[in-house]
């Protein structure tokens, strides 16, 4: 079968530092955004005109030494930071609780399995040989179940706190024109997406040495406790994007519908209550939640491919090199990223508005590129020309092209996905033309044509997918499935700085608006804040898209890891979790949008009871009790995150224990199939509706001018159909990815359990 070119010392070097050098260089990023200063002394006069931090060739117009602007940027920067930091910690001693208990209830089911002995015992798919004991799957699989929850929550947090870090930076290099905001805010994007990338990594692969110590050769037990990592992220990653979601979406359904409808005064105004909560919503949900979930779709995708390349070839023969494909992948994209984010903030300048688009895409196009050739390299020097891989108890051959072909097929579809997004979410494009345009006759057609919008968005993308899986099973069994799903996240760190660099860019044109700087400054950060929205959209894309791929896989082990000999459709058992699991993204979905909407109610009494019993706060006199928002779209969204959070984590046990692994299975295919649909649909509709505000809002063609403008029926409208797109597009659809991964590999973690002791119910009966 030959051996792989690159040895294995290489491998142990080269994945540990490129995740080093996307640290550095996202430390690197952090310090060139560092230098905006948020004090107001005069700085220094600098030669480095292009990227322009220091240098002060700008009009007096536009503010630029007007020091109570800067201090007001700051101020409300830090209130925005302060609500933000404040969430987190609420949230994260919540969710560590519950850590601590799923944690203890993982050592006590996996444990169990052998009545916690401690002698070894015949491996699973080779009794032949002998593995570690049940007890150790137990402890070691709680342990990885902890580090992957903690490096979740941190890489969260730490996106939050870059982002907070960069809003009012990208308000105040608004006054030097539209390409110096972009840099700023797109570096900022960059330090959250090599982060978060590079520890991610890091973590696993320091992970795996270290259970290497005590596993040895035993790689099919290494390999089965490592898949915590994955459960632990994505538990995180669901209260994260559940929780972060409730909070944002009340904020700003709150503010709108108040603000913006009854009271006609612009987004992010200063007088309106909601407004920090808003803001701070920004940065707990589309960044900390956003965050936590790309994290979570990378540590299973990983582990998906790692437990079916542990029982292949590639495990039985111990060759390192070829186990660590994945990792080597993450590894090259990192490189590739590094390398395409250049072309954003150095190889290129942006002069204006219309450019902004087209240079985000730009990072698309360049890095999938850039990364098919890095994936070829890889292929040939990490793996053997032939070599087998585990296809549901027989071994099947497969050649290194025809895995380099699943990789590149998912980075590939990743593209389209994003591609198709775009054109359905950008205002650029006529389907939201389209939708604006039936704003004339009120809200009720809006909301009809934005749905069918979100329906119609699905066709390409699942195609897209389906391919994916044709050709990622044909080739390599559901090894190829999991490489497709690590093809699509390979480009991770630049899919990460193109999603983060929106809701930063939000908050900037938010500060704009707070801080009263200038009309031209506000157009800016609007136009960075559009462009925010698709990329946003783009983002919601390929975690959807991954999540679909990355679950499928993580499937196919539960069924081997179940012994399940076939998902046989026809029988009773299989069919009725089918049709539950089907259900289940429906009762998620109505769970998230009924807790915005409970939410948002107590949000809008409270914005109105303010406007109505504060005197002076229309007339700016007055300052409103931000405080108080915050307060109810925080205790809003701790409360409301349990139940959708508790429904996605008990249904697999109890399913599971009661039902058995054959009714389990059919629950997870079911609620696949059906949570995709939903989620690319409600993310697509949400995205439109509020691109088609954004687009009479601007006012940037003749057509829009004819809508608008701000204030205007068409606009009122485009408010609701955006304010109706809030909890679908931000809250219930990228949620719904996280449903599908996290049963699929709590399934996968419990699969021992299940398969000796679940199915209660037909034991008795």
């Amino acid at each position: 079968m030959g051996a792989a070119i690159l040895s294995d010392l290489a491998t142990e070097i080269l994945i540990p530092v490129c995740a080093v050098i996307g640290i550095v260089f996202s430390l690197v990023q952090w310090l060139l955004v560092s230098r905006v200063k948020l004090s107001p002394e005069r700085q220094t006069s600098s030669n480095n005109s292009k990227n322009g931090y220091n240098d002060y060739l700008i009009e007096e117009e536009e503010g630029l030494n007007d020091h109570n602007i800067v201090t007001k940027c700051a101020d409300i920067q830090s209130a925005i930071s302060e609500g933000a930091t404040s969430f987190l910690f609420t949230e994260y001693q919540y969710v560590g609780v519950f850590m601590v208990a799923f944690a203890i209830l993982i050592f006590l089911f996996l444990g169990s399995v052998e009545g916690f002995s401690t002698k070894s015992q015949p491996c699973t798919y080779n009794p032949d040989i002998t593995c570690k004991p049940a007890l150790a799957n137990a402890i070691f699989s709680t342990v990885s179940f902890i580090l992957g929850a903690f490096t979740s929550v941190v890489s969260g947090f730490l996106g939050m706190k870059i982002a907070t870090f960069a809003n009012a930076r990208t308000t105040l290099e608004a006054r030097k024109g539209v390409g110096k905001a972009f840099i700023i805010a797109f570096r900022s994007g960059a330090v959250m997406g090599f982060l978060l990338a590079a520890n991610g990594l890091l973590v696993l692969y320091i992970a795996i040495n270290l259970f290497k110590l005590y596993y040895g050769d035993d790689w099919e037990g290494l390999f089965e406790a490592i898949t915590g990592y994955g459960l632990g992220g994505s538990s995180m990653a669901l209260f994260g994007r559940v929780g972060g979601g409730i909070y944002t979406k009340a904020a700003d359904v709150g503010a709108d519908l108040v603000g913006k409808v009854e009271r006609n005064i612009p987004e992010d105004d200063p007088r309106n209550p909601a407004v920090i909560a808003d803001n701070v919503g920004d940065n707990v949900g589309d960044i900390a939640g956003m965050g936590s979930d790309l994290f979570g779709s990378y540590a299973e995708s990983s582990c998906a491919a790692l437990v079916v390349a542990s029982i292949s070839s590639f495990g039985i023969n111990h060759d390192l090199t070829a186990m660590c494909y994945p990792l080597l992948i993450s590894s090259i994209g990192i490189l590739v990223c590094l390398f395409t984010t250049l072309f954003a903030t150095d190889f290129f300048e942006i002069k204006a508005v219309k450019e902004i688009e087209p240079s985000l895409k730009r990072q698309l196009i360049i890095s999938t590129a850039l990364m098919t050739v890095g994936i070829a390299l890889v292929t040939w020097l990490a793996l053997p020309s032939s070599f087998t891989i585990f296809n549901f108890g027989t071994q099947k051959v497969v050649k290194n092209w025809q895995l380099f072909l699943c990789v590149a097929v998912g980075l590939w579809a990743g593209l389209i996905i994003g591609f198709v997004t775009e054109y359905y979410t950008s205002n650029a494009y006529s389907p939201v033309q389209d939708v604006a345009d039936s704003c004339r006759t009120g809200a009720a057609t809006n909301v009809i044509f934005g749905l069918a919008l979100g329906y119609k968005s699905v066709i390409i993308p699942i195609f897209a997918i389906a391919v994916c899986i044709f050709v990622g099973f044909s080739f390599a069994a559901m090894y190829g499935i999991a490489v497709a799903a690590l093809g699509m996240l390979s480009t991770i760190a630049t899919g990460l700085a193109i999603d983060a660099y929106g809701p930063i860019s939000d908050n900037a044109g938010g500060i704009a608006e707070m801080a009263g700087m200038s009309h031209r400054i506000r157009e800016r950060t609007d136009a960075l804040d559009a462009a925010g929205n698709t990329t946003a959209a783009i983002g919601k894309g390929f975690a959807i898209g991954s999540a679909a791929l990355v679950s499928l896989a993580l499937f196919g082990a539960f069924v081997s890891r179940a012994a399940i000999s076939a998902v046989d459709v026809l029988t009773p058992k299989v069919f009725i979790g089918l049709i539950v699991g089907a259900m289940l993204p429906y009762w998620f979905s109505a769970m998230t949008m009924k807790s915005v909407g409970s939410a948002a109610l107590k949000m809008v009494e409270e914005v109105r009871r303010q406007f109505n019993s504060i005197p002076g706060i229309m007339e700016g006199t007055t300052k409103p009790d931000y405080a108080t928002c915050v307060k109810i779209s925080t205790d809003a969204s701790i409360k409301e995150m349990i139940p959708p959070g508790a429904l996605v984590m008990l249904t697999p046990l109890i399913v599971g224990v009661i039902f058995g692994v054959e009714t389990l299975s059919g629950v997870l295919a079911g609620s696949l199939v059906s949570g995709v649909q939903i989620a690319i649909s409600a993310s697509n509709t949400g995205g439109a509706w509020d691109n088609a505000k954004k687009y009479i809002e601007a006012g940037a063609s003749e057509h829009a001018r004819t809508l608008g403008p701000k204030g205007s029926d068409p606009h009122k409208a485009a408010v609701i159909g955006d304010t109706i797109g809030d909890p679908l597009k931000d809250t219930s659809g990228p949620s719904l990815n996280i449903l599908i991964k996290l049963m699929a590999v709590e399934s996968l973690v419990f699969a021992p359990f299940f398969a000796r002791h679940g199915g209660l119910i037909f034991k008795i009966f």
